[in-house]
């Protein structure tokens, strides 16, 4: 039966003699095989028995075989087939139950899987499938490791908006380094097409009172501000409903800041958020409450009740001066912030043993600060994102508004990580925190945001141009919640009693046991020094979360065999805190002298997981798909 549909689809392609690799290629897409041209061009030349590089309907055969027939899916089907041949409706519920987890599993949903995968026609009519429909329901999407339910936007979206964690870009202009690199748009459009919610936006002084986007005191090339927002305006909700925050790092004069003001307001119209909504005059709005606007983030002249009053008025001319947030921008202030964010905790120790004493006294140091001047224009257009200096946790205790967000350098966060996290956990419970690389990786290179994610800060800024670990779970992360940008944060980092400390053991998590069988290969990427489609292949699996769920375990190598490696190891991992952990899978050929090559990756939430035979689809270091190359695992977890 199989040899007469393999037949009936092919023998025409075969009428004017044998077919070439081109051909093969072709006639593989034809029958739904999807493959790698540098593999398909090693199978086909191993096939051609007389190396005239044409081949018969039987070599073809052969070449079909070796790429679509995988032992193990083979060995899949034969545990579950009553005859070796066919799939019965039953056999397949029961694989479907006993293997694949799935618990809503009935006749018309099987019948489906039938009529969508089973290639032969006789078959499908008999509510039957063949191997070749199997193989093709193990290759869709359907069995992928990333749970289907999660690429739509499933959360709450009510919550306020300190309540997520928010896809956020440092730099966004910037498309290599940060001394000599071209700004560019792109970096705007791709980052907002990856659902990056928080941009940032460099805006200094141009000629013809135009304000330009650049990374100041740099050989960094200008864009027009005025283009940066337009390509923002075209691309801002292509991929997700919810608000975009521009961060605006402000170096303009107060007449370039009104030109600033005249572009959004001209370019967003009504999409730009001017006023406090109706019914969040005292609380941060919702992400649902905010879709489809654009937010701005700068420095702000008074409370929202004034600039509400002020509406409608003429702004032009109006300057008022504020104290400046200063980003770390120079190794030296970096150091400055090391000693003063030292002598902010000691300060805040005093004034706790004041206050216990009974003092009433309150007293905060003198820091040295910078005037700018704001123009009212620009400063009225910020509601909900107000940038304000951070100064201690104790000060925002007391005296921090809820539409006040921080930024604070990766030293200074993860020093106060280390020392301070169930104060720095109270924190970003109620104001947005924004954490930002320190200004010594000159070269865009990014730190590892877990740390920060483990604190619940909600804009975990990034260098998106920038390949590597940090982005690989940048995007892991956020293909939750359809990759809409927006997370809710898991309920201990939104709760006020909650006592969750990520640096030490805990007390009331609910663990996960997670089991991995790392079967096999699938088309993986050739190694680079290779001179054929082989590599020496190992996989790593690593677990990203708090402190004690972080771990690593290896595989052996499979030598020269990127096409079809066979593993069959079993990892176990026991995961304290679920909910904030990644798992990713790196594929790599063995390299003795230089070191090891990295091949492929895939990282995801470790929640967002499915049971039961999943393909775990690869990615290039750029991020770009490598598909059909692929793992083959089988998962099961309990909690």
């Amino acid at each position: 039966m199989e040899n007469k549909w393999f037949l009936s689809m092919v023998r025409d392609d075969f009428k004017g003699g044998k077919i070439n690799l081109e051909k093969t290629q072709k006639l593989l897409e034809k029958l739904d095989i999807r493959c790698n041209t540098i593999h398909v061009k090693y199978i086909f030349k191993d096939n051609d028995r007389l190396k005239q590089g044409r081949i018969t309907i039987e070599e073809f055969r052969t070449i079909y075989r070796i790429i679509a027939h995988r032992e193990e899916i083979i060995e899949i089907f034969n545990a579950y087939s009553e005859n070796r041949k066919i799939l019965f409706e039953r056999n397949l519920i029961e694989f479907l139950t006993q293997e694949q987890y799935s618990l809503d599993i009935n006749g018309s949903i099987v019948y489906e899987i039938i009529q969508k995968y089973e290639p032969i026609e006789e078959v499908k009519q008999a509510h039957q499938m063949s191997f070749e429909g199997f193989t093709r329901y193990m290759d869709s999407s359907e069995c992928l490791l990333f749970n289907n339910k999660y690429r739509t936007v499933y959360q709450d979206m009510t919550h306020p908006l300190s309540d997520y964690f928010i896809s956020s870009s440092h730099n966004t202009y910037l498309i290599s380094d940060q001394i000599m690199g071209p700004s560019d748009l792109w970096g705007y459009v791709s980052a907002l097409v990856k659902g990056c919610r928080c941009l940032e936006i460099d805006c200094w002084d141009g000629s013809q009172n135009e304000p330009v986007v650049y990374h100041g005191y740099t050989l960094t090339s200008k864009l027009l501000f005025k283009t940066v927002i337009q390509a923002i305006h075209k691309y801002a909700f292509i991929t997700s409903d919810y608000p975009v925050v521009l961060s605006l790092e402000n170096h303009c004069s107060p007449s370039q800041q009104e030109v600033m003001a005249d572009n959004l307001q001209s370019v967003f119209g009504d999409a730009l958020l001017s006023d406090m909504l109706d019914d969040c005059p005292d609380r941060l709005p919702s992400p649902e409450a905010l879709k489809f606007k654009i937010l701005v983030r700068n420095k702000k002249i008074g409370t929202l009740r004034e600039t509400h009053e002020r509406k409608g008025f003429d702004k032009h001319g109006q300057v008022e001066e504020c104290e400046e947030e200063e980003e770390a921008e120079q190794e030296g202030e970096e150091n400055e912030v090391r000693d003063s964010e030292i002598s902010d905790i000691l300060q805040d120790d005093l004034e706790k043993e004041e206050s216990k004493r009974g003092a009433g006294i309150t007293f905060f140091k003198k820091k040295k600060s910078a005037k700018v001047k704001i123009a009212m224009a620009l400063s009225d257009l910020v509601i909900y994102t107000k940038a304000e200096k951070f100064r201690s946790f104790h000060y925002s205790r007391l005296y921090q508004q809820f539409n006040e967000t921080n930024s604070i350098g990766e030293t200074q966060a993860r020093k106060l990580s280390k020392l301070r996290a169930s104060e720095f956990i109270l924190h970003t419970r109620k104001f947005i925190t924004r954490i930002y690389p320190k200004a010594t990786r000159a070269d865009s290179s990014n730190f590892n945001p877990q740390e920060f994610w483990n604190i619940g800060c909600q804009m975990v800024a990034l260098n998106f141009q920038t390949p590597g670990l940090p982005m690989d779970l940048q995007n892991g992360k956020f293909l939750d919640n359809g990759n809409s940008g927006y997370i809710l944060k898991p309920h201990f980092l939104r709760d006020g009693k909650s006592i969750f400390n990520p640096n030490k053991s805990l007390i009331n998590s609910n663990p996960i046991t997670l089991t991995i069988r790392l079967i096999s290969g699938i088309q993986l990427p050739p190694s680079y020094h290779s001179s054929s489609n082989k590599a020496d292949t190992l996989v790593i699996i690593e677990i990203f979360g708090v402190p004690n769920d972080q771990m690593k375990r290896q595989t052996r190598v499979i030598k020269k065999n990127a096409f079809s490696p066979r593993w069959n190891e079993t990892f176990t991992f026991i995961i304290q805190v679920p909910e904030l952990a990644l798992i990713r899978f790196v594929v790599e050929n063995q390299g003795l002298i230089t070191g090891n090559e990295f091949l492929g990756q895939y990282t995801l939430p470790v929640l967002c997981m499915n049971k039961g035979y999943r393909r775990v689809p690869l990615f290039s270091k750029m991020g770009e798909s490598l598909e059909p190359a692929s793992l083959f695992i089988y998962v099961w977890y309990i909690r």
